[in-house]
């Protein structure tokens, strides 16, 4: 049923749980594991951080790729197939594009719960994801 399993990862505890479910139906379903993390840089992403030679962009970056290889890891230790990826842009944006680019059948992903005035002036990945992606999206909100 699935052949291609995306996990989008923020490093949060629930991107991690969501991974495990992830990870779960990818062992049952003999699919694909597709790790990914999105970099968002901005105007300011380009400043030397103090005390290091690195750019905000660079840090962020390393960050992104640390929350990857975590769950990558895991898939190799529970001998699954894994891709990964660091992307760019907008993270619902660039989940879709991804999601699209390697054929997936399902993104898993976790999320905050959060609702009301915060989601409305902060906006959701999850969201974006389900609301403008053809792609199944299970969301994981347990802890």
């Amino acid at each position: 049923m699935f052949d291609s399993v995306l996990v989008p990862t923020d490093g949060s505890e629930h991107a991690e749980t969501a991974a495990d479910t992830a990870l779960d139906l990818a062992h049952e379903h003999d699919a694909v594991v597709h790790v990914v993390s999105v970099a968002e840089t901005g105007p300011l992403s380009n400043l030397r951080l103090p005390g290091d030679a690195a750019s905000a962009e660079e840090a962020i970056r390393g960050r992104a790729e640390e929350f990857v290889s975590r769950i990558a890891d895991r898939s190799e230790a529970a001998d699954l197939d894994v891709t990964t990826a660091v992307l760019s842009g907008p993270a619902g944006t660039a989940i879709l594009d991804y999601a699209d680019e390697v054929d997936a059948d399902l993104i898993v992903m976790g999320t905050r719960g959060r609702g009301g005035i915060h989601r409305m002036a902060v906006g959701s990945v999850t969201d974006h994801v389900i609301r403008f992606g053809d792609v199944r999206v299970l969301v994981d909100t347990a802890e």
